[in-house]
């Protein structure tokens, strides 16, 4: 009743930016790479073993961008080394060219994952890009439809998947924050493309055993015309910003009839202010009154890559505080 995670990145550091800089300029080899990014793992897993939170993240510290990352490991797509593009702010990403088929030639994520899930006895979620993230974030061919472009992709993440599942991953998260921002502004087109949306997301994931617990997770956007495709998509758990709107999207998700687990976001992670454990509290309250308890997930609104671990530390652990000060009123 009423677990807590975060949403899959913890805090991308200097260090961690200067050691893959260092191993792009061949200043470190991969070997002395990858022992940093070893023991930022230990360090993501035993702080939310002791911060006490329910279902884990490995933190992503190997991964420089969430759509880059994966289009470096499949054929089809080519990356520049200078396309800087403004994302929001002061971030920029290199969005990834894709130019023809798709095809995963190995796993991704497995050998990361595994190792997070081998440092505790607490699930590890698996995290992937889902396919209309992948393709609303790159540069992409137009000599097909993008529906077409789009299956290519879910089976190269759909072997990934199920690549996960056999090493023993419990709880795999196939995120899809680019499903609200890529809808189309004619009316006329929005079924069409919701329809091949949700079927690459479906394709994506629809080869797991039952046992086997699918997350998505979206965020900072209106999803109140959307919520019947948000349950098309068929995931046991979907995470989404609710802070800012005081759980307005768990209202939504209710008057819809949603009926599987939400986890709206308790933690604003775009702001550097720490909200305090009854502040938390109070906005899970507020979820519970359209969402059963049973069924209410709680965690932040989104990942926590550009985020300070103090601030990190300090809200995550006022979350699980929140979690179990809920608990025990219910």
């Amino acid at each position: 009743m009423l677990p807590t995670t975060t949403i899959g990145s913890f805090p991308q550091t200097g260090e961690l930016r200067t050691a893959r800089a260092d191993l792009r300029a061949g200043r470190i080899g991969t070997a002395g790479y990858e022992d940093r990014v070893r023991a930022e793992v230990q360090e993501v897993i035993a702080f939310q073993e002791k911060a006490g939170l329910d279902v884990l993240v490995h933190g992503e510290p190997e991964r420089d961008d969430m759509v880059q990352y994966f289009a470096e490991r499949l054929t089809g797509y080519l990356a520049t080394r200078h396309g800087w593009v403004q994302s929001y702010g002061t971030r920029y990403v290199r969005p990834p060219i894709l130019a023809g088929d798709i095809a995963r030639p190995e796993p991704m994520t497995v050998r990361w994952t595994s190792y997070a899930q081998s440092l505790t006895d607490r699930p590890v979620k698996g995290m992937l890009t889902g396919p209309v993230t992948m393709l609303a974030w790159s540069f992409v061919r137009d000599d097909q439809p993008l529906g077409d472009t789009a299956r290519q992709v879910a089976l190269a993440l759909r072997d990934e998947v199920d690549d996960l599942e056999a090493a023993g991953t419990p709880v795999i998260q196939v995120d899809e924050p680019a499903l609200r921002e890529t809808l189309p502004l004619r009316a006329a087109d929005r079924a069409g493309y919701l329809a091949w949306a949700t079927e690459a997301f479906r394709l994506t994931t629809g080869g797991v055993r039952p046992d086997t617990q699918i997350h998505t997770h979206m965020c900072y956007a209106a999803f109140g015309d959307i919520v019947r495709a948000i349950d098309d998509l068929d995931a046991d758990v979907i995470s989404l910003e609710a802070a800012r709107s005081h759980m307005r999207i768990a209202r939504e998700l209710a008057a819809h009839g949603y009926p599987r687990e939400a986890g709206p976001g308790v933690y604003d992670i775009h702001s550097p202010r720490v909200p305090s454990a009854a502040e938390a509290a109070d906005l899970v309250r507020t979820g519970l009154r359209a969402i059963p308890a049973e069924r209410l997930w709680v965690n932040p609104d989104c990942g926590l890559k550009t985020r300070g671990w103090p601030e990190v530390r300090a809200a995550l652990e006022n979350l699980v505080a929140a979690a179990r000060s809920v608990r025990a009123e219910l």
